[in-house]
């Protein structure tokens, strides 16, 4: 793809590069995904943490990859890079204690959003989410980004296509990742007031459109982070 270029105006308000901190993963990216470049309207730079696998971020036993991370952030800084992403949201969790040593602006996660959307809905109506792990994401994750922790959460089945393709070395299979997304948003959609989806996990926004057409609410991810 050839190199973007920009007006001084456009340079003023967009991001040059953004920076993107993956973790230490290795399964299929398609467009939409985090972890691919055609995903972003903006130049992208990846570094990866070695030693951060989905289950130690997700579980929450990740207290001795900070130095890490900060690292990561560093050599993404060196690059180019203006601003910092993550490619997990269960490092909502580490949001604060990452950004205050970052040496970049650094959002974790796409729960970010959450205040946001809640108060641009109307009355009665809230967002909900649809995580990776239900049982993992806890309300310490939402205080931490300043969202509701009573926020509504329904997660992807621990036997299904996504968590198979993370961890269990799956092929993959957006068909069935997408059937698993539509159901776990239906469930939330049946509570009667969500007003909006937004996905947690960062591999689920080449499934964001499917959910809009599906229940008609706007959906949020990482892209839109």
């Amino acid at each position: 793809r050839p190199p973007m270029t920009a007006s001084p105006l456009l340079t003023a308000v967009l991001p040059l590069a953004l920076g993107i901190i993956m973790l230490d993963t290795a399964f299929v990216r398609p467009p939409g995904d985090v972890g691919h470049a055609a995903s972003w309207p903006v130049p992208v730079l990846f570094e990866t943490v070695p030693g951060a696998t989905a289950r130690r971020i997700v579980g929450g036993q990740d207290c001795d990859l900070a130095d890490a991370f900060v690292q990561a952030g560093e050599r993404l800084r060196a690059r180019g890079a203006v601003g910092v992403i993550t490619s997990c949201g269960f490092l909502a969790a580490r949001q604060r204690s990452l950004a205050a040593r970052m040496p970049l602006p650094l959002a974790t996660s796409s729960l970010m959003q959450l205040p946001l959307i809640d108060r641009c809905l109307a009355r009665g109506k809230r967002a909900g989410v649809v995580t990776y792990d239900a049982a993992s994401l806890t309300p310490a994750h939402f205080v931490a980004v300043g969202a509701d922790p009573a926020t509504p959460v329904v997660g992807l089945p621990a036997d299904g296509a996504l968590r198979g393709l993370i961890e269990r070395q799956a092929a993959y299979d957006g068909d069935a990742i997408a059937r698993d997304v539509l159901e776990a948003a239906g469930h939330l959609m049946a509570r009667g007031d969500i007003g909006a989806v937004l996905m947690e996990c960062t591999n689920l926004p080449p499934f964001s459109k499917a959910v809009a057409d599906r229940f008609e609410v706007p959906v949020f991810d990482i892209i839109t982070l």
